[in-house]
């Protein structure tokens, strides 16, 4: 199944300042980023994966997969699933698109700490890929104005049902 580029970033747009009330906003429990970039993911896909502990879901607060509220667990979901749900690949900045994720590191270590979503893939260079993101609210955040130690872009290639 084809990923919704379109649906992702509308989404992502609507919801850059706000919260929608499905979700519970994880601000105060480490931070709201990856639980957005999931719901944009979810937007533009339109299924879960509802394999426990290592599955991609939301139920509720207390009924979720830990890859989406986690960065790192975000990672290993998309880059290993080939079940239902959102499938990724790691790739050069240049080839990002919009409603992919780009992963941030902020300091040393192996542990990445942000998850914002593509809304404008420009023509590939931090300068004009525009991003949203919840924790610290943005939208059309250029990359360049993030100061970080690593980088992982995560292209969105399929959608497994």
């Amino acid at each position: 199944m084809e990923y919704n580029r379109i649906a992702a970033v509308e989404y992502a747009k609507k919801w850059a300042y706000r919260r929608n009330p499905k979700y519970y906003d994880f601000e105060d429990l480490g931070g709201d980023c990856t639980n957005f970039a999931s719901q944009v993911l979810y937007a533009g896909s339109g299924v879960m994966n509802y394999t426990k502990t290592f599955g991609w879901y939301y139920i509720s607060l207390n009924d979720r997969a830990p890859a989406w509220t986690g960065v790192n667990e975000l990672y290993r979901f998309l880059i290993n699933n080939r079940g239902a749900g959102p499938q990724g690949v790691l790739i050069d900045l240049d080839k990002i698109d919009n409603g992919d994720i780009i992963q941030l590191k902020f300091r040393e270590g192996k542990n990445f700490d942000h998850s914002p979503v593509v809304v404008d893939k420009g023509i590939g260079t931090p300068d004009t890929i525009l991003l949203a993101a919840h924790s610290r609210d943005v939208d059309c955040r250029p990359l360049s104005t993030y100061v970080y130690y690593g980088i992982r872009p995560i292209h969105i290639y399929n959608v497994g049902n």
